[in-house]
């Protein structure tokens, strides 16, 4: 979740990377999710094409952070008119959020 969420990359005037620890960005903490966060998963869901039906491992559950980034740009979605284009910066931080859903007010007024 922090990475599309929280691990901006930030530079200084030299070009030294700035964000290069977890002492030096924001990671997200159990009090960043929601008090009531339920989840629900398929009962049956058979994979009988691989190896003891797995689902993924690896890198492929990483890509799974992706869903959080496009749960946020539907949100973003909801102001402003219906449709159209949301634009939406990764990592998307508060700032981003913030401009986006401004942008997206701004194009209904």
């Amino acid at each position: 979740m922090g990475w599309l969420t929280s691990e901006e990359l930030k530079w200084d005037a030299q070009g030294r990377l700035l964000t290069h620890s977890a002492s030096t960005y924001q990671i997200p903490a159990i009090s960043d999710a929601p008090e009531d966060f339920r989840v629900s998963l398929l009962a049956r869901g058979p994979n009988a094409e691989v190896i003891y039906g797995s689902k993924a491992v690896g890198e492929p559950p990483l890509m799974l952070a992706i869903s959080v980034r496009e749960a946020l740009r539907d949100a973003v979605a909801a102001f402003g008119p219906p449709g159209g284009e949301v634009r939406l910066a990764s990592p998307a931080t508060g700032e981003a959020i913030s401009g986006a859903i401004r942008v997206r007010l701004a194009a209904g007024a």
